[in-house]
């Protein structure tokens, strides 16, 4: 074969003088064989190395362990098509946990030998650990994590792993995996929220007695301690965490023994294979234990509000951290920089964490769709529910690790807090509440002194005792007790409220409810 680096192929084959072809030179063999043959003698050769490769001769397939009935294998543009193990092999710890117990229970049941049932699960040992080590070869043709260790356990232990899937479908099995599955990865994702709340317990410790401006409509409101605020998200995440555990307690029903859709004949103990996975019971009906996907959605829409709180959190502090806040500076450890602008610094994980909301709600909604025109009960369509569980935890474990990565490396600017504080009337509430008159009276005559500072260019603890009483005659001496963002602060006293006191037995609270010890964080 002629190389590929040779003079003859370097020089283009559709040159201006080779290419334009006359109605003569076409006609006449002699004038366009020299052409031909070129691209014959190239390509020619790669194709009888391809055809008549023995690599490539069809090779007969495995029949499938469902196949008695079939007399053609599907096609390769099927299998590949309705295969699940490219992602569901992340259940292999589950699905040999639920093999392990259902086999226990049939050997229980006198439904197969403890001879049978010690095999069993010896091969399933040697299968998880191969799986774990890396031996494990996972095969496209063997559809899914089930068939394709129920497969190898027959390779492995012979006639025994035959008798493993007496009194259960797959529909039950995959049910059983996927329950045992959301629920441990629920409980990865509260460990996690609980490192976030701790995190900002103790930024807010670490920052006691901070004063910033607290907004509505991303305008100026009211003073607040920054403790106070950080709290505001502890609270948020907490009842995530309780979402979190209501759906646990919900989706803790075990579908194992359901099996099709109507349950079976032979004389299995449901309650013995739920008790030997942590279940609290057996799902009462089979056509139910099959069908629904409730327990997922009902994950993932918690997920999908953990990822609204993260988001908010994450835009605040991609605002805080700009040059109109400067509230916040993130360390060099959690920022990144700008491929063309050499001063950029950015707090790009939070900016993530914002665009990554859309991704765990994105999820949650084609679960939904997913799920919503299936008639009862299993249908393969439910296959798909896998994919959008797995990228919304692994997401939302990655949002909520991150958060805390951040929290644990930024410091709060006091000095440009405190420079910001005077701007937007802050005050004007707590004035309001000091004439203690009529409430829309006393609105009026602050919104009129707020309306006189605007043309004075001036606070209002900068307004004349005398200013004032031209408004009102209640203003008296002890009007300045109430004025200033720190006085103000102090005022409040309401269950819950900004005020010093209950900040502080807000803070005590939750650093003993996450075991923290304070004397470490400051």
């Amino acid at each position: 074969m002629e190389s590929l680096h040779s003079s003859s192929l370097q020089t283009p084959f559709f040159s201006s003088q080779s290419t334009v072809l006359s109605n003569k030179s076409v006609s006449n063999p002699r004038t366009i064989s020299p052409l031909m043959h070129r691209v014959k003698s190239r390509f020619e050769p790669l194709r009888c190395t391809t055809s008549h490769s023995s690599e490539t001769e069809a090779k007969p397939k495995e029949t499938k362990l469902w196949g008695g009935r079939f007399e053609d294998s599907v096609t390769d543009i099927v299998e590949k098509f309705t295969e699940s193990i490219s992602f569901d092999k992340q259940l292999y710890k589950h699905d040999i946990m639920g093999s392990k117990a259902h086999a226990s229970m049939l050997a229980e049941q006198g439904l197969i030998s403890f001879s049978d049932r010690d095999s069993i699960l010896k091969g399933l040992d040697e299968i998880e650990r191969r799986i774990e080590a890396g031996e494990f070869v996972w095969r496209t043709d063997r559809e899914d994590v089930h068939m394709n260790i129920e497969a190898a356990l027959t390779d492995l232990v012979g006639e025994p792993a035959k008798k493993l899937h007496t009194a259960r479908s797959r529909n039950d099995q995959v049910l059983t995996d996927f329950r045992l599955w959301c629920r441990d990865a629920i409980d990865r994702i509260i460990s996690s929220i609980r490192h976030l709340q701790v995190a900002l317990v103790k930024l807010a410790l670490n920052n006691e007695g901070l004063i910033i401006p607290g907004y509505t409509h991303l305008q100026r409101a009211q003073p607040v301690l920054l403790q106070h605020l950080l709290l505001a998200y502890v609270e948020q995440l907490d009842r995530d965490a309780g979402r979190l555990l209501d759906c646990r307690a919900r989706l803790n029903f075990c579908p194992l023994g359901a099996c099709a859709l109507a349950g079976t004949g032979l004389p299995i103990d449901r309650f013995m294979t739920s008790e030997a996975l942590g279940f609290t019971a057996p799902m009462r009906n089979s056509i139910d234990a099959v069908s629904d996907r409730d327990f997922v959605l009902e994950f993932l829409s918690a997920n999908s509000i953990i990822a609204v709180h993260l988001s908010r959190i994450g835009e605040e502090w991609v605002l805080w951290a700009s040059e109109e806040f400067g509230f916040i500076t993130p360390s060099d450890s959690v920022s990144t920089g700008s491929s063309i602008m050499p001063q950029k610094k950015n707090p790009d994980p939070m900016e993530l964490v914002r665009g990554k909301s859309g991704r765990v709600i994105g999820d949650l909604v084609t679960l939904l769709t997913l799920c919503k025109g299936l008639p009862l009960a299993y249908n393969r369509d439910l296959q798909e529910d896998k994919e959008p569980t797995f990228d919304s935890v692994k997401t939302i474990t990655g949002m909520l690790e991150v958060s805390a990565e951040f929290a644990q490396n930024i410091t709060f600017n006091y000095k440009r807090i405190q420079k910001a504080l005077p701007a937007g009337y802050l005050d004007a509430t707590t004035l309001a509440d000091y004439l203690g008159i009529p409430f829309r009276t006393s609105h009026d005559i602050v919104g009129r002194s707020v309306a006189l500072c605007v043309s004075k260019n001036c606070q209002l603890q900068d307004l004349s005792l005398e200013d004032m009483r031209n408004l009102s005659p209640v203003f008296d001496n002890d009007v300045y007790e109430f004025l200033g963002v720190e006085n103000a602060v102090k005022k409040f006293s309401s269950y819950g409220s900004t005020g010093f006191a209950c900040v502080a037995d807000q803070l005590d609270d939750w650093a003993a409810k996450l075991e923290i010890n304070k004397s470490t964080c400051h």
